[in-house]
C-alpha cells in the first residue's frame, strides 16, 4: 500500500508540474501512468519536437523539457507506478480515496489529481491480416530502448515527427533501415524532414514514400514486410522489426466510470481550483473543460497551480496556508 497526500493520475508535463507545486506546500505526491516512461505525449510522440510558449525559453524540446521538470520536481521525491493504468477509485469512510490499477498496486491518498492529457492512449494500427500474430514478435508501437535495434534490419512506418525522430535515431544503429510513409510529403517539422532526406540521398537508409503496408511473414516471429508503391508494384522487405509509428489514440478508457460530470469527452471543472463534480477529486491539463478553455501546457502549468492551493485545505485541515513567493521562501525539500 502506497500512502500519500496526492496521488497523481498521468505523469505527462501538466502532472509533473503539480508535484513542483504540491512539494512547496509540503505535500507529497505519488504518479500513476499508462505508459513506460514520465512525459505523457512529449515522450511517446515528439520529444524532439520544439515547444516555444514556455515562458523563459525562446524554444525547448519535449524530451528536454520533460527532463527539466524532473530535475525541478527532485527535492520534493516523487514516487512513481508506471506502465500500470488506474482502473478504481474509492472513497473511504475517512475521505481519502484507495486507487487500484491493472497490476495491482494500490495507493492511499487524500487527494486525487487527474492529469491524464487526453485520457489512456492506445497505439494507431496498420490495417493488416494477421497483425496481432506479430505483436511482440517483430511489431512494436513504440521504442523504449533504442539498443534494441542495433544491427537489426528495421522497417518503420509513418510520416509525422515521432516517425523522423526515430528514423534518424535508429539510423546509426539499424544495420538497414526503411521509412514508409503512405503519402509523399511529411507532416514533421522542417528540419527533421530535411535530414531524413539527406540520410537517404546518402544512402544510409531506404526512403519509401507514396506506399503502404500491404503483408507481413514469417513464422513464427516477422522476417518481412510486403510494401506496395504508387505504381502497385509490391516489394518484399527483409526485416526483423516493423514500428508503425502511426500516432496514439486517445480515450478516456476507466475515467468514464468514475462518476465524475463529463462533457464531450472531457471532465467539466470550476475553474476557481479546477475542481471536479467529485469532492476531493480535481483535474487540470488537456483532460478538463470549461469556458475559454485552451489545450496549452502553459494553460496546465497555471491550473496545477490553483489546483494545490486548494488541495491543501484537504491535505492540511484546520493548517493555514501562508503562500510566500518561491524568492522568498526558497526551495524546501522534504
Amino acid at each position: 500500500m502506497i500512502e500519500t497526500d496526492i496521488c497523481i493520475i498521468g505523469a505527462g508535463p501538466v502532472g509533473l508540474f503539480a508535484v513542483f507545486e504540491a512539494g512547496l506546500l509540503r505535500m507529497r505526491c505519488h504518479l500513476i501512468d499508462a505508459l513506460p516512461k514520465v512525459g505523457g505525449q512529449l515522450t511517446e510522440i515528439y520529444p524532439r519536437k520544439p515547444i516555444y510558449d514556455i515562458p523563459g525559453h525562446p524554444f525547448v524540446l519535449a524530451g528536454d523539457l520533460v527532463d527539466r521538470l524532473m530535475e525541478q520536481i527532485a527535492p520534493f521525491q516523487p514516487t512513481f507506478s508506471l506502465a500500470q493504468r488506474v482502473e478504481t477509485i474509492v472513497r473511504e469512510e475517512d475521505g481519502s480515496f484507495l486507487i487500484g490499477t491493472s497490476t495491482g498496486t494500490q495507493c492511499r491518498a487524500k487527494v486525487v489529481v487527474i492529469a491524464a492529457g487526453l485520457g489512456c492512449f492506445e497505439p494507431r494500427k496498420p490495417n493488416l491480416p494477421q497483425l496481432a500474430r506479430y505483436e511482440e514478435r517483430g511489431v512494436r508501437y513504440m521504442i523504449i530502448d533504442p539498443e534494441v535495434y542495433r544491427g537489426k534490419k528495421v522497417v518503420i512506418a509513418g510520416g509525422g515527427d515521432s516517425a523522423l525522430d526515430w528514423t534518424l535515431i535508429l539510423a546509426d544503429l539499424a544495420s538497414e533501415l526503411t521509412l514508409v510513409h503512405r503519402n509523399a510529403e511529411f507532416r514533421g517539422i522542417p528540419d527533421s524532414t530535411h535530414k531524413v532526406k539527406e540520410l537517404a540521398r546518402q544512402g544510409r537508409i531506404r526512403l519509401m514514400l507514396s506506399s503502404t503496408l500491404t503483408e507481413l511473414k514469417g513464422d513464427p516471429r516477422l522476417e518481412a514486410v510486403v510494401v506496395t508503391d504508387a505504381s502497385q508494384q509490391a516489394h518484399t522487405l527483409s526485416a526483423d522489426y516493423l514500428i508503425p509509428l502511426y500516432g496514439l489514440s486517445p480515450r478516456l478508457g476507466p475515467i468514464a466510470d468514475w462518476g465524475i460530470r463529463l462533457e464531450k469527452h472531457a471532465i467539466v471543472v470550476d475553474t476557481f481550483d479546477y475542481s471536479t463534480s467529485v469532492e476531493g477529486i480535481y483535474a487540470i491539463g488537456d483532460i478538463n473543460t470549461y469556458p475559454g478553455k485552451l489545450k496549452l501546457i502553459l494553460c496546465g502549468f497555471h491550473e496545477a497551480t490553483l489546483m494545490c492551493q486548494s488541495a491543501f485545505a484537504r491535505v492540511r485541515p484546520g493548517e493555514k496556508l501562508r503562500f510566500k513567493y518561491t524568492t522568498v521562501q526558497g526551495i524546501n525539500p522534504f
